[in-house]
């Protein structure tokens, strides 16, 4: 009888503890990006763990913000299904370019040519930014959605993000520009990373990047580190997570799209 109630209080308490992970879970978020951002880094899937959400990584190393663009333009970016139940859109294309020119910019993402190239990173966000919010918003339109028939559709949280630090001028300046032109939240990892390029490392002289990256980059004339060490296990994955973490718990919704 001993050995039954001991079964019996075990499985208990596992039972209570699998619930509690499942309910943890309440919300998905859906990452784009390219190196920095993948899954091999860590800081995305560490930063949902502390939310309690599912993280959909579909960063991949080499691809850009006009790859992100031509993806959704082939629906491959997310499917219908994940689209419902997304509670967020993170955006980490990071590459040194000016993202908020508007001299090429389109009124409605349906009047960019297709494919993108890499020409002009500042449409292929805006094209990124208007089909998500149009999207999102047209679900109002789908019988199939529970959003079928609001005023609002989905209401669509888009964040972007800053590169791992502040070596990236042009891009991390218009990054900013571009979060004011829409009302978009920024995770700033160059503002709380904890190091900054105005100050050199006071022992060894050099950017204090280079000590928590795997390689290194150099930008208008000065050293950088590239990509920063990856695995879960490494500093600025952790640093990096709890940044972005800390921007989520500010902006989601208390409750998420799929328990509405």
């Amino acid at each position: 009888m001993k050995k039954i109630m001991m079964f019996l209080c075990f499985s208990l308490c596992t039972s209570l503890l699998w619930g509690q992970g499942e309910e943890a879970r309440k919300y998905t978020i859906l990452l784009t990006g390219a190196s920095f951002a993948s899954p091999e880094n860590g800081w995305f899937e560490l930063g949902c763990e502390q939310l309690g959400a599912t993280p959909l990584n579909r960063a991949r190393g080499g691809e850009a913000i006009v790859d992100a663009a031509n993806r959704m333009a082939d629906e491959t970016l997310y499917t219908p299904e994940e689209l419902e139940r997304i509670d967020a859109l993170v955006i980490m294309q990071v590459h040194d370019r000016d993202v908020a020119d508007t001299s090429q910019l389109k009124p409605l993402y349906t009047d960019y040519k297709l494919p993108f190239d890499r020409s002009n990173y500042a449409v292929a966000f805006d094209y990124v930014i208007k089909r998500y919010l149009t999207e999102c918003y047209n679900l109002r339109l789908n019988p199939g959605s529970r959003y079928y028939g609001t005023k609002t559709g989905k209401p669509a949280v888009i964040v972007l993000c800053t590169h791992w630090h502040d070596g990236r001028t042009v891009y991390n300046r218009t990054v900013r520009l571009l979060v004011a032109k829409w009302g978009l939240p920024l995770v700033e990892f160059d503002r709380y990373i904890g190091f900054s390029r105005n100050a050199p490392h006071p022992v060894t002289g050099a950017q204090p990047s280079l000590l928590y990256a795997q390689d290194s980059q150099v930008t208008d004339g000065i050293t950088y580190g590239w990509h920063p060490q990856r695995g879960k296990d490494k500093y600025i994955q952790q640093r990096m997570a709890a940044i972005f973490a800390d921007v989520m718990r500010r902006i989601l919704p208390t409750e998420p799209c799929a328990a509405r």
